[in-house]
């Protein structure tokens, strides 16, 4: 299943994401990972999940997120959850390539049984309604 956290710059979107990062932590019998941008996340997320930035590694475009996500869950069959913050400034603030890649990583996370959760920082408006029939928002 794909999660999205929602709302506009400064609304606690990260917060929240920290905060299901942690939880997830403590029920999850695997790896939960938190990928981001660049790595601001050191001290707010457990020591005992898996920090990535995806400037490390030149990921670019929805396209490239989705190739890192599948590497990362075909690198690793004990993760249950992945967590990505600034969705759009990793891929690009393209509504309907959003809701492509949001689609295929919904299809990813049945075939590994992974669940995914994304911060998304626009107003739900903006959003295509086909996202939700494989999206839930969880804000």
């Amino acid at each position: 299943m794909v999660s999205l956290i929602i709302g506009h710059k400064g609304s606690g979107k990260t917060k929240l994401l920290v905060e299901k990062v942690n939880a997830a932590i403590e029920k999850s019998n695997g790896n939960v990972i938190c990928v981001e941008k660049e790595t601001k996340l050191t001290y707010d997320v457990s020591y005992r999940a898996r920090l990535v930035a995806t400037d490390s590694f030149s990921v670019s475009g929805f396209d490239a997120l989705y190739g890192f996500l599948s590497g990362l869950c075909a690198g690793d069959h004990d993760i249950t959850d992945i967590f990505v913050d600034a969705t759009f400034r990793i891929g690009g603030r393209d509504y309907e390539a959003l809701a492509d890649f949001l689609k295929k990583v919904d299809e990813l996370g049945a075939m590994t049984d992974t669940e995914f959760t994304f911060t998304v920082s626009t107003d739900l408006e903006n959003l295509p309604e086909k996202m939700f029939a494989y999206c839930k928002k969880i804000n």
